[in-house]
C-alpha cells in the first residue's frame, strides 16, 4: 500500500490506460458474442435490415478493439514509465540523507538492486497486476450481466465459475508463491551483490587467488534463481491448466442450462449461441491473472525491501520546523565554533573543539593527513553527519536548524567519492545543473582547464567516459569532476581531495588550476598535498581533529 500511495499522484495518466485495457477486453468479448449472434441469425435467413445493425457493430468492434489495444499499450506504458521515473527520483532523494554515513548496512550490489530491479517492481505492479485485474473485473461483470439478462440461471452459473477462476485460482497461486517470491527477490539481490564484488574487486580477487571462490558464490546464487524460476513456471502453468478446466466446465454448464431453457421454449436459438460464446470468451481476460498473482508476491517482497530503505533513519534528523532556505547565490561566509563530531554515539571523537572561519569569497585550504578528520568536516558541513557540540553558522544561520536539502543546495561541490557515470561528458556535467546552456558548459570546462581536450575529441561533449570514468585518465577525471562542481556554482564550494590518486606533477597542476578557477568564491579545499597551493588565500592545518 505504501508503494501504491507513492504512485497515486500519477492516477490521471493511469486511469485512461485502465479504461482502455478494460475497453479492449470488453470489445473482444462483445465482438465474439455479436458475431455469434449475427451468424446464427443469418442462418435463419431474416430480412437484411434486421441484421444491419449487427453487421455495423461487428465492424466497429473489430476496429475499436485494435484501437483500444493500441491505446492501452501506449497510455499504459507512458503513464507507468512516468510514474516509475518519479518514484525512482523519490528513492534517490531518500538515499541522499543517508550518504555517506547511513548506507553501510547495505551492500553496493544490494543497493543497486533496490534502485533498479526493486523500483521496476512499481512498473510490474501497474502493468502486470493492476491493469490486467481491472480489465478482468470489467469483462467478468459485463459478461455475467449479459448472461443474466439472456438467461438468469446460466448467468448465475457463469458468474459463479468466473468467480472461482478469478478469485480462488489466483489466491492459491498467492499462497504457493509467497515463499518463492520473497526468496527470488533476496536471491536476485544476492546475485547482484556477488556480481558487483566480482567486477569491481576483480584485481584484488586475482591477487589473492580468490576469484574461484567468488565466482562459485555467484554461480550458486544464479543456480538458486534458476530453481526458483522453474518453480514459478510450474506454478503458473498449473494454474493456467486449472483455468482451462474451469473454462471448459463453465462452457458445458452454460450450454447445458441454455439447451434445457431452449427445449422449454424460454430461450431463442440465437441467444443460446451467444451464451455459449460468452462462456468461452469471458475466461480469456482471466488468463493473465495467475501470472499477475505471482508477480504481486514478488512486487510485495520488493516493496518491503524499498520500505526498509525508506525507513532507515538518516544520521542527521531533520528539524521539526526548518529555518528559511539558505541563500543560493553569491559567496557567503561560514563560521565553525568549537565543533565536536563522532560518527557513532559510542564511537571515537573525530573532530575535537574545531573552530574555523571561511570568509565570504575567500579560498581556504585545509591540510591534513589521512584520518585527521578532513572528510568528516565536509560531511558535517553538508549535514551528512551530526555534530554533538559547537556551532556551524552559514550566512548567519545555525546549520542544525536548516533542512538538509536546503543546506546541500548552498554547500556542495566535489566530494571524495564523486562519481562519473557511464554517460557522455555532457550528461555527467549536467548533473550539477540540468538546465545549463552550451556556453555555461564550455565556461565551466574552460575554468577547469579541460575544454581544449574536450574539443579535441571526435564527439566533443558527447564522448562517453565509461563506468566510473574508466575511459579517461585520472587527471581528466578530476578536471571533469571539478568542472561539474564549478558548473553547480554554489555559494559555498567544497572540494574534498580533488587530486586523489594523481601523480605529484599532475596533482600540483590540478590544485593550481582549482585555486585559479575558484577565485572570488567561498571555497574550502581539502587536501593532504602542499604542492600547488601558493595562490590560496589561507592555509589551515588539521591534526587529530583540531586546527593547528
Amino acid at each position: 500500500m505504501r508503494l501504491v500511495r507513492q504512485l497515486l499522484p500519477y492516477w490521471r495518466r493511469l486511469l485512461p490506460a485502465a479504461l482502455a485495457a478494460a475497453g479492449s477486453e470488453l470489445a473482444a468479448a462483445a465482438l465474439m458474442a455479436t458475431a455469434a449472434w449475427l451468424i446464427t441469425r443469418a442462418a435463419q435467413q431474416p430480412p437484411i435490415a434486421s441484421v444491419g445493425l449487427a453487421i455495423v457493430a461487428v465492424r466497429a468492434l473489430a476496429l475499436g478493439r485494435g484501437a483500444l489495444r493500441y491505446g492501452d499499450r501506449l497510455l499504459g506504458h507512458d503513464g507507468v514509465l512516468r510514474a516509475v521515473a518519479g518514484f525512482r527520483t523519490r528513492v534517490y532523494e531518500a538515499l541522499v540523507p543517508l550518504a555517506p554515513a547511513g548506507t553501510p548496512a547495505f551492500r553496493g550490489g544490494d543497493l543497486l538492486t533496490r534502485l533498479v530491479d526493486d523500483v521496476d517492481a512499481a512498473q510490474d505492479l501497474l502493468l502486470r497486476v493492476l491493469l490486467p485485474t481491472v480489465a478482468a473485473a470489467g469483462v467478468c461483470a459485463a459478461t455475467t450481466a449479459t448472461a443474466v439478462v439472456l438467461l438468469p440461471e446460466a448467468g448465475l452459473l457463469l458468474g459463479l465459475l468466473l468467480a472461482v477462476a478469478a478469485l480462488v485460482v489466483p489466491a492459491v497461486v498467492l499462497a504457493v508463491a509467497r515463499h518463492t517470491g520473497r526468496a527470488t527477490a533476496t536471491a536476485r539481490a544476492e546475485l547482484a551483490a556477488q556480481v558487483v564484488d566480482l567486477t569491481e574487486g576483480a584485481a584484488d580477487l586475482v591477487a589473492y587467488g580468490a576469484q574461484g571462490r567468488a565466482a562459485g558464490r555467484a554461480r550458486r546464487a544464479a543456480d538458486r534463481i534458476a530453481r526458483l524460476e522453474r518453480r514459478r513456471a510450474l506454478t503458473t502453468s498449473s494454474a493456467s491448466a486449472v483455468l482451462l478446466v474451469v473454462q471448459g466446465t463453465a462452457l458445458v454448464a452454460v450450454v447445458w442450462s441454455a439447451l434445457h431453457a431452449h427445449a422449454a421454449g424460454r430461450l431463442p436459438a440465437v441467444h443460446l449461441t451467444v451464451l455459449a460464446v460468452l462462456a468461452l470468451v469471458s475466461f480469456e481476460a482471466l488468463e493473465p491473472l495467475p501470472g499477475a498473482a505471482f508477480r504481486f508476491v514478488e512486487v510485495r517482497a520488493r516493496a518491503r525491501r524499498l520500505a526498509d530503505l525508506f525507513d532507515t533513519p538518516p544520521p542527521v534528523p531533520e528539524p521539526t520546523t526548518p529555518a528559511p532556505p539558505l541563500p543560493t547565490e553569491g559567496p557567503i561566509g561560514v563560521r565553525i565554533d568549537n565543533l565536536t563530531v563522532r560518527h557513532h554515539a559510542d564511537g571515537p571523537t573525530v573532530l575535537r573543539g574545531l573552530s574555523l572561519d571561511l570568509p565570504a569569497g575567500r579560498r581556504t585550504v585545509l591540510l591534513g593527513a589521512s584520518g585527521s578528520g578532513k572528510s568528516t568536516l565536509i560531511a558535517a558541513l553538508m549535514r551528512f553527519v551530526p555534530y554533538e557540540t559547537g556551532s556551524i553558522r552559514v550566512a548567519g544561520r545555525e546549520l542544525r536548524d536548516c533542512a538538509g536539502a536546503d543546506v546541500r543546495r548552498t554547500v556542495t561541490g566535489m566530494t571524495q567519492d564523486a562519481h562519473l557515470f557511464h554517460e557522455t561528458i555532457r550528461a555527467n556535467l549536467l548533473i550539477a545543473r540540468p538546465g545549463a546552456t552550451e556556453s555555461a558548459l564550455r565556461d565551466a570546462a574552460g575554468r577547469a582547464r579541460i575544454l581544449e581536450w574536450i574539443d579535441s575529441l571526435p564527439d566533443g561533449f558527447d564522448t562517453y567516459v565509461g563506468q566510473g570514468g574508466t575511459q579517461v585518465s585520472g587527471g581528466q577525471r578530476s578536471r571533469l569532476l571539478l568542472a561539474r562542481a564549478l558548473l553547480a556554482d554554489p555559494p559555498v564550494l567544497v572540494l574534498d581531495e580533488p587530486t586523489e590518486g594523481l601523480d605529484p606533477d599532475t596533482a600540483a597542476a590540478v590544485l593550481a588550476d582549482v585555486l585559479d578557477a575558484t577565485r572570488g568564491r567561498t571555497t574550502l579545499l581539502v587536501t593532504h598535498d602542499r604542492a600547488g597551493l601558493t595562490a590560496a588565500d589561507r592555509i589551515v592545518t588539521l591534526d587529530a581533529g583540531r586546527t593547528a
